[in-house]
């Protein structure tokens, strides 16, 4: 098979080559998949650099994200959940290739009427942000939600949920095209945040908009970037404020006198590790994806203000979405379009 392979730490994603490995073979319990589209992480370009938390031993293969179609079941599963030929999408090692093994604990159905490419960029980005704003915060009709870096992958996943719940959106985005991007997905009010004003802006829209405690300001914030800090001086009383990384490089410390004093709550949120301490919340936050999916309230967020199509556009791909260039989740189709809608 082919496969974007890492024999040795890059300086950056144009670094990368694509080679000829040996195509894997079904184990007793992992399913081959072959790769139709594969979604790309910031993450991605931090392994390859040799400064992620979790490093495989060289050489690997990069990505981790993908849709495609069963090729092989396990050969070891009596009652597999998929059959060959089944569209499917998930994470594991190794999706920057034609070919994958994974475990059924990480596949997941392609939603009906889907593209492969659109169902690249879901399994990380729609249950962090479920989980999030409905698991952790209980977001419900009536709410007013900022949404930080709405127009990233998680970022527009969390508007859309936001607003199947029935909440108002206000989405923060650092260039024109973003914010128009944010609003395309539903977000109600868009702010530019690299104005120093924009917690005041938010504050106007607020006292404009809503009555009571809530002219003070907002009632959820999603937090991707590491904008606590100043989110602070636009919340409501009760605000529940969601940690959900720090995209902008840098780990905040907050005064939590502003904590105490307007009664809010700063909610952690680290998807990846409910699979080991709360399963239960696992099944409960994709049934609510595909719930929306299928009221027709959650779509697909890929990039497409360019096309990255073929194994050797991965590299390209990562230097854009390093260079924040990119708006929603930006995927590399594996395999043409054409060739993909010719095998469903």
């Amino acid at each position: 098979m082919r496969a974007v392979q890492v024999k040795e730490y890059v300086k950056g994603p144009l670094d990368l080559t694509v080679t000829e490995v040996p195509t894997p073979t079904p184990s007793a319990d992992k399913y081959l998949i072959e790769i139709h589209s594969a979604g790309t992480n910031f993450f991605d370009i931090l392994q390859i650099q040799g400064k992620y938390q979790h490093q495989p031993p060289l050489p690997w293969v990069g990505g981790s994200e993908f849709a495609g179609i069963i090729a092989a079941v396990p050969t070891a599963a009596s009652s597999p959940r998929f059959r060959v030929g089944d569209r499917v999408f998930g994470a594991t090692q190794g999706a920057y290739a034609t070919h994958v093994l994974a475990p059924e604990a990480s596949l997941l159905p392609v939603p009906e009427g889907w593209s492969f490419e659109d169902a690249a960029g879901l399994f990380v980005t729609a249950p962090t942000s479920y989980g999030a704003l409905v698991h952790r915060a209980g977001v419900k009709a009536g709410d007013w939600v900022l949404v930080h870096a709405a127009a990233g992958g998680v970022g527009l996943a969390a508007v859309q949920i936001a607003k199947a719940k029935g909440a108002t959106v206000i989405a923060t985005a650092g260039t024109q095209r973003k914010r128009e991007i944010a609003s395309q997905f539903g977000a109600d009010y868009v702010v530019d945040y690299t104005d120093k004003a924009w917690p005041e802006q938010v504050k106007k829209l607020c006292a404009t908009h809503r009555q009571g405690n809530g002219k003070a300001g907002v009632d959820i914030v999603y937090d991707p970037v590491g904008m606590i800090e100043a989110s602070l001086k636009c919340v409501a009383w009760n605000a529940r404020l969601l940690v959900i990384g720090f995209a902008a490089g840098k780990i905040e410390k907050v005064a939590l006198n502003r904590v105490l004093l307007k009664n809010v709550s700063l909610v952690g949120l680290h998807w990846g590790m409910y699979a080991k301490h709360e399963t239960e919340a696992v099944d409960a936050v994709w049934k609510g994806i595909f719930d929306l999916v299928a009221q027709g309230k959650f779509k697909g967020t890929a990039f497409s203000d360019e096309s990255f199509n073929g194994l050797e556009t991965v590299p390209k791909a990562l230097k854009a979405l390093g260079g924040r260039e990119t708006w929603g989740k930006v995927v590399v189709n594996v395999i043409s379009n054409e060739k993909a809608k010719s095998k469903l």
